[in-house]
Formats: C-alpha cells, structure tokens, sequence
C-alpha cells in the first residue's frame, strides 16, 4: 500500500464539482480529497449536482413564503391556511439551510469505520498533521489472533471428503446408516457412500449383514471385519457365509479395478483362502447361487478334426476349458462387445463409391495410408497399429472417405488428442488460412470418445438412436475398457466402418479389459500396421523400447539428456531444476510446456511431493481455494480412467473453476479433494493420450519394482522435441526394458470372438 495521502488538487474549472450554488463557499482542497477518497470522482460529481438542485428550490421557496406573508396580512379568512402553509414552508427552509451547512463543514471522513479501516485512516490523519513519521504510523503491529474465519489452508496432503449422498437418496437413511456406523465404531463419513451403494435399506441390509460394508469404496476386508464383530459380538467368526459371499464380490471388484474382467476359480479360490475363508470353493457357490457372480467356461482350444477312422459310436474328446468368474456387468458388456463387433463384420459396409474408385483413392493416399485405405473399402472393423507418426494416416482415411461422399469422424482419448488429430487432418488437406482450417476441421469431425457418447461433441445421433455417421476412426484404441467399447459399438449404425486404431506398446485401459489387444490376438479383422517411423531421437528411442532394446541415441541438438541421481531427495531438487531453468534456458521451451512424469503418487519423488515443490517455485501461494490458487496446473479426473489436464482459474461459491484444454469446468467444492491434483507431475497413466514438447521422466530409486516396458514406453512418448530422464534405478531401467512386459489380465473377449467369427489369416 502507499504511504503518500490522496492528492490535494482543486478541482479545475469545468470538472466535476467544481461549481457549487450560489452562496456557498468554494471546496477546499481537503475537502475535495476527502470526499473523493470516501466515494470516488461519480459519487463526487453526483452530490455536487444534487446540492446545486436543492439549494435552486431553496430560493424559489423562499420567494413564495414573502409572498404569502404579505398576502396573509390581507385577509383574516385565510389567515389559519396560510399560516399551516408558512409553517409548513418554514421547516423546510431549516431543513435545507442545515443541509447546506453540514457540505460548508469540513466532512468528518471514517466516523463509522472500525477495525482496520479506522486504524489506517488514523494513521494518514496523524501523517498528514506531522504527529508520526510515515515508517512508524503504518508499521504493522504485533501479530494477533485473527476474529475473522481465515481463508482454506493449504494442507500437504488432502483428506478425502466425505462422500455425497446418491441423487434422491433421503437424509433419514444416510442418518440411519450414520448411527449404525457409529454404534459399531466405524467411520461415520462412510454413511453416504454406504447409501449409495446399498440403497434406501442400507440400514436393514448392513444389521443383517455387516460384510455388506465391503462395497463402499474405499473400505479393506480387515475393516468390515471389525464392524461386524462389533455388530454381531460371539456370533462373528470366518466360516459365516455372509463374510465369503461379501469376500468373493470383493475380489472380484478389486481384480476389475486391476483389468480383469473375470478371475480363473482356482486363483478365486486361492486369494480367499489367504483371507481365512475356511472353504473357499462353498463360498464361491453361495455367491454364485445368489446371482451375485457368473460362472463361464471357456474352450481352451478348437475342437480337434473328426479322424476319418473314428467310430461313429465313439464319444467326441471332450474339450479343455477355462472355469472363469466374473461380476455381471463386465460380462455383460464383453458379451455385448463381442456381439456389436460381429454385427459389423458382418453387415455390408456402406458404398458411396465403387471398389474401383476405393482402390484410386488408396493410390492417390501417402504410400503409407493406401493399405489401409484399401481395407476400409471392403470391412467393417479394420485394426491399425503404429506410433504417433502413423495419425496422418487415420487423417488421410478420412480425407478419403469424405471424398467418397461418406461422413466420417474422429475420436480421441483426449482433448488434446482430439485438437492433434484436427490439426494433422488441417495441414493433410492443405488449408492455409485459419478460415479453411475452421471448416476443415468441423467437416473432419475430430472428438473425443466421452464427447461422442455423451453428445456433447459429434455428429449427433439419427432416428434410431444410433450416431449419425459412416467412418469412426477411434485413437488410442488401447485405451478403451470394455463398458465403454460395448457402448461405441452398440451406437454404430448397420454398415459403418469401425477403425481401431493405436499404439500396442502404450499401457492399456484404466478400466477392465484389453479391447484393443484382445482383437489383435484373435485375428478376426483385417490389420492395417503403419510403416512410417516416429522421428527425431526421441522416435528412434522410443521405437527401440518397444521391441525391448534400450539403445544409446544420438542427439546432437540435446533431444534426449539423461540426469543421473543418487536418491529421491536429489531426485526432486534436480527436476524443479530442469523444468524451471535447465530446460528454458538450453532448450527454449517455457516451463508451462514442459510435463513431469513419474510412476506413482507416493514416495520421496512421487506426484505429491514434485507438485508441492514445482508450485513453490513456479506459482508459490498460500493454497487459498482448498489447497490451490489461480495459475495452479491441475489435472481433473470427473471418472475412472479420464484425466483433463488444465489451469484453475478462480473460485466462489459454485465451486473450483477450471480450464481444461479452453474448455470451462467448474467443480463443486465437495468434490475437489477427490477429483483434482496438482499437475505440474503427473503419472503415466495420467499421461496417456497427451504430448507436451518436453517431458521430464523421473524415476527415482523406489521405483525400480514398478516398471515395465511399457510403462518406459508410454512415459518417454509423451516428449515431442526434448526428453530429460531423472535416472535413480540404475540397471533397473534396461532390465525392465528388456525383461518386464505388460502385466496380464484376465478376458474373455478373444475367446467369444472366435467362436463367433472365423480368423483372418
């Protein structure tokens, strides 16, 4: 704040209030200062005008009430009127001589301030009359206890909210639930989630079965252990079949939350018995017979050829088969998955030209585009493979499909994946000024995959409910989990074209399943594979991790520079390093462009502490909006699987307001600490999709145990002109390059593709 009092000036001749009525006295310098400084120069103007028009029906008052006294000596009869009418005229000729009086008045400025205000306007009034030097009237006293309520503090770590009662769940079952939990010593914040799951009963259904708890989020088996042995007392123990049941749902929910969407019985079996569930096999019927599972049996194989000599009494070989178990609604979804894909096979693709003007746009496409242009004039669901290089190809597709008259779409993981895409079809179509790329880009119809499904972005839906387009041309194909692949293909029409198209090497889906990888195994479709290489170092280095070499590249223009280091702590220190100067300064690109990478949230070098020590130095704040001030890079996670990466912007009371990729989002204040992180770092996952021009991969000691090719392969894709390793692993790094692949999951989608379509050589 300045020290120095407001100006003293005189209003100037022809300003605001600088003319007063007749009589009154001209405005003192002060008395212009202060009245600006309480109201401002409007405020001014509009009481200067407004007393020059009381003090004008002043006079005229005045006038009338002489001429009404000499009247009213005239005549007796109205002496009793006129004497209520000078009365009457009287009081308001005091009323405004008193007003006038009060502006000849010096203003008595701050007489209703307190606090604060009234100590500084008591510090300037001793400045200016010389009492105090400025240093000490606006020194800061003593620090005192705050009555105001402080703004949120910024915590290191951010405890979960509760979570929010399920729409239209009724106050007095989330009470009910509340006691109950608290009866029995268990977290009484658990009360909403615990309704939303279980319904308007959840009071009856946890008293009858304590286990129930265990479909909370959040909630271990040890925990729903304890509440029921406080619930039921010396009736508690392992062998009730309540505690099976609920622990083979529990399982299976964590095994999808893992990628599976089914587990094989014996490995079912197995984990429940580390549970101390005295007879697993019982427990996994009794969840069975109450429909809270499905049984399946897969073929391991085709069934042998009938030998021409074998007995035609003899009983067929019986086949081996695969014992799976799986929640309802994932195998529901992969069975209706499987049924959409051969609807497509299937069905007739749309023509709007003949084979031979497919086969002309193949030959008119890149080199690199005609293979697969080719197979989309003949298929339904076409797979194509490739890096990032291999999205012009998709683009060039498209530019084909349209020439044929076809409307064709695009979708991706990401927003930003969505506006790369845009902008490869742009310059494949030559278009130069930003009118052309405006046009382009809406005919191109590039979306993200939960914009298309929601309708917020795409071609709309037709009159039977499905999308309104020809050509889908889905990116990251690897990233899509089964619940959300079955609903893509359910909204297709009857003969459109599906392509898949994505990296095999990125990790896959956050969700259950491998959609993408699953289809590529069972060969049902054709295969388009991209020859054009990703280029630059960083294409050379990565290209080699994926088919497991970690090889020494050179960079000559510092593409790639790897940064040894002995622990965590340095670990940290030299990314904040890299990102707020290293980088800028040798590499030219800003620190807002430049993304961190490491494998988890925990630990020394993990995403809570790098965000906490790249917001010190990059955007330092007190935390004001629940940990996170304007100018925070933040990623927003509305849904498992789905990160937004963006700024905030601001806060109020509708809750944390967010720009994700210049799309606004506002996220209601109950629902920050779970959906939004600091994103100055974040992990692979997270990261999946997106590119930033440079990428800081940290992989601190702690980590060696988390690594897997394909991990190393997503995290050093992300990098587009420069790649910086923090390297704490030492020979963990190639080890896991060479040696540890994807980890596993359980499906069923191979299986139920080849028993409904035959395979494609």
């Amino acid at each position: 704040m300045s020290t120095e009092p407001e100006t003293t000036q005189d209003a100037e001749p022809g300003t605001p209030g600088a003319d007063t009525a007749a009589g009154a006295p001209e405005p003192t310098g002060e008395h212009v200062d202060r009245a600006d400084a309480r109201s401002g120069d409007g405020d001014l103007a509009e009481e200067s005008d407004a007393s020059g028009e009381e003090d004008a029906s002043g006079g005229e008052g005045t006038d009338a009430g002489d001429g009404k006294d000499a009247e009213g000596g005239e005549g007796g009869a109205q002496v009793s009127e006129a004497a209520a009418e000078l009365a009457a005229q009287r009081v308001e000729r005091e009323r405004i001589e008193r007003r006038k009086a009060e502006k000849r008045a010096p203003i008595a400025a701050g007489g209703k301030l307190s606090g604060t205000a009234a100590d500084l306007l008591a510090a300037v009034r001793a400045v200016e009359s010389g009492e105090k030097p400025v240093a000490t009237a606006f020194q800061e006293p003593d620090p005192a206890p705050r009555r105001a309520a402080p703004e949120p503090v910024r915590r290191p770590q951010p405890v979960p909210a509760p979570a929010a009662p399920a729409p239209g769940a009724a106050p007095e079952a989330v009470a009910a639930v509340r006691a109950v939990l608290a009866g029995a010593g268990a977290p009484e914040a658990l009360a909403a989630s615990v309704v939303a799951v279980l319904g308007e009963g959840a009071e009856d259904r946890l008293r009858e079965d304590p286990w129930q708890l265990l479909r909370a989020p959040g909630v271990r088996p040890e925990q729903a252990d304890g509440f029921a042995r406080a619930l039921l007392g010396a009736e508690c123990g392992p062998d009730d079949e309540r505690r099976g049941t609920a622990l083979t749902v529990w399982l299976l929910e964590q095994a999808a939350v893992a990628g599976h969407t089914a587990l094989d019985a014996p490995a079912l079996t197995a984990a429940l018995s580390q549970r101390s569930v005295p007879d697993p096999d019982t427990a996994v019927q009794n969840a069975l017979a109450e429909g809270e599972a499905l049984v399946f049996q897969d073929a391991l194989d085709s069934a042998p050829p009938a030998s021409a000599a074998q007995d035609e009494t003899e009983e067929p070989e019986e086949r081996p088969v695969r014992v799976l178990i799986g929640l309802e609604r994932y195998a529901l979804a992969e069975e209706s998955l499987a049924d959409g894909l051969a609807r497509l096979m299937n069905s007739v693709p749309k023509e709007d030209g003949s084979a031979a003007d497919w086969e002309r746009a193949a030959a008119s496409a890149p080199r690199a585009a005609g293979e697969l242009v080719r197979a989309a004039g003949t298929n339904g669901l076409i797979l194509h493979t490739g890096g990032e290089a291999s999205r012009s190809e998709a683009a060039a597709l498209l530019h084909a499909a349209r020439e044929l008259g076809l409307r064709g779409w695009a979708a991706a993981h990401t927003s930003g994946g969505r506006d790369d895409f845009a902008a490869r079809t742009v310059r494949h179509d030559r278009a130069e000024d930003s009118a052309d790329r405006a046009t382009v880009g809406a005919a191109t119809g590039a979306a993200t995959v939960a914009g298309l499904l929601s309708g917020a972005e795409g071609p709309g839906r037709d009159a039977d409910g499905a999308l309104d387009l020809d050509v889908l041309v889905v990116l990251d194909a690897p990233q899509l989990d089964v619940e959300t692949a079955a609903m893509l293909v359910e909204s297709l029409p009857d003969g459109a074209r599906l392509v898949l198209s994505g990296d095999p090497g990125v990790l896959w889906s956050a969700g259950p399943g491998r959609v993408f990888a699953d289809l590529l195994a069972a060969r049902v479709c054709p295969q388009a594979a991209s020859r054009t290489p990703d280029p630059g170092p960083i294409g050379e280095l990565v290209s080699g991790i994926g088919i497991g070499e970690l090889n020494q590249v050179e960079a000559p223009g510092k593409e790639v520079v790897i940064v040894p280091v002995r622990d965590a702590g340095e670990a940290v220190h030299r990314t904040v390093q890299l990102v707020a100067d290293s980088v800028p300064r040798a590499i030219g690109i800003p620190a807002e462009q430049t993304q961190v990478i490491t494998p988890g949230h925990g630990g020394a070098a993990g995403t809570r502490a790098l965000n906490a020590a790249l917001k010190e130095r990059l955007n330092p704040g007190p935390g004001r909006f629940g940990g996170f001030d304007p100018g925070d890079r933040i990623v927003h996670s509305p849904a498992t699987g789905r990160a937004l990466p963006g700024r905030v912007v601001r806060a109020d009371a509708e809750g944390l307001h967010l720009d994700c990729s210049g799309a606004p989002v506002v996220v209601p204040k109950e629902r920050v600490e779970q959906t939004v992180r600091h994103g100055w770092a974040l992990t692979a996952h997270q990261a999946v999709g997106l590119r930033w021009p440079a990428a800081v991969v940290v992989l601190p000691g702690d980590a060696a145990a988390a690594l897997t090719r394909p991990w190393i392969y997503t995290a050093f894709g992300r990098a587009e002109r420069h790649l910086s390793v923090v390297q704490g692993v030492e020979q963990a790094l190639p080890h896991a390059v060479v040696e540890v692949s994807q980890k596993p999951r359980t499906t069923r989608l191979q299986a139920l593709l080849k028993a409904q379509t035959p395979t494609v050589d």
